[in-house]
């Protein structure tokens, strides 16, 4: 299954709002896709990753991008673009916004999932739609509902449940690094910088999975589609509504009552 073919799958049975996006993380001297904008060349600014996806699923643009492209510190650091030294490693990024000291701090930067220095040579993010490359993996941002669908058709063959993990911060490692090394499906809760620079909404969240599982999450989605789990969700409406005392009163002068 090709990267479009599993767009209009997505869809068809998620409806989301913007695009569906292909990631693929890009070795030391692999070539860019040709459609690739490079945010600090083609654009004149240097972007957070989060808003590099954003141009993606919003406006439906190729981005590749590395360090020279990244306006975001955390971002730098953790994706091995820029030297992780003792200012990053002491914690002092989170230390009086996310943590109460530098202690604390020290271990926010621990738990993000991390690509080691010189590993990759750009990070490239297109709509599944029109991308020229194939991805790796998947990201999907929807509302809660959409997502629990996406949830649903990763565990229609092996039941079980979906387990992921998040420290409410840099979710662009979780997005990209942490999906990348697991080869799992997962659910994102945007960080704070993902919804003030990439723009995301108090009621959309991410969802991603590996490229290779396309046809095992379609496979699920028209399952249970079938078995009757849908989007949008179906409201319970055969029910007989209860009105005020005044409108039961002319009910009953009509019917002959008192």
């Amino acid at each position: 299954m090709d990267a479009a073919t599993l767009n209009g799958h997505l869809e068809k049975h998620l409806r989301v709002q913007t695009f569906p996006v292909g990631v693929r993380s890009l070795a030391p001297g692999e070539p860019l896709p040709k459609k690739a904008k490079r945010p600090a060349k083609d654009l004149g600014v240097k972007v957070a990753i989060c808003q590099s996806i954003g141009f993606s699923r919003r406006y439906g643009w190729t981005l590749a991008f590395a360090g020279e492209d990244l306006s975001c510190p955390i971002a730098k650091a953790a994706f091995g673009f820029a030297e992780r030294n003792a200012y990053y490693t002491s914690g002092a990024l989170a230390d009086g916004m996310y943590a109460s000291c530098r202690e604390a701090g020290a271990r926010f930067e621990d738990a993000l999932t991390k690509y080691e220095p010189g590993e990759v040579g750009a990070i490239v993010v297109g709509p599944l739609s029109r991308i020229d490359f194939e991805p790796e993996t998947v990201v999907v941002y929807g509302n809660s509902a959409q997502v629990m669908r996406l949830v649903n058709a990763c565990l229609f063959e092996k039941g079980g449940s979906l387990k992921t993990e998040t420290t409410g911060r840099g979710d662009c490692t979780e997005l990209i690094i942490r999906s990348h090394r697991t080869k799992e499906p997962q659910f994102i809760l945007p960080c704070y910088g993902d919804r003030i620079f990439g723009m995301t909404g108090d009621d959309e969240m991410a969802f991603t999975f590996p490229f290779s599982m396309a046809e095992q999450v379609v496979k699920g989605l028209e399952g249970t589609h079938a078995g009757g789990v849908r989007y949008p969700i179906p409201v319970y409406l055969k029910y007989q509504a209860e009105f005020p005392k005044s409108y039961q009163d002319l009910e009953k002068l009509w019917s002959g009552g008192t």
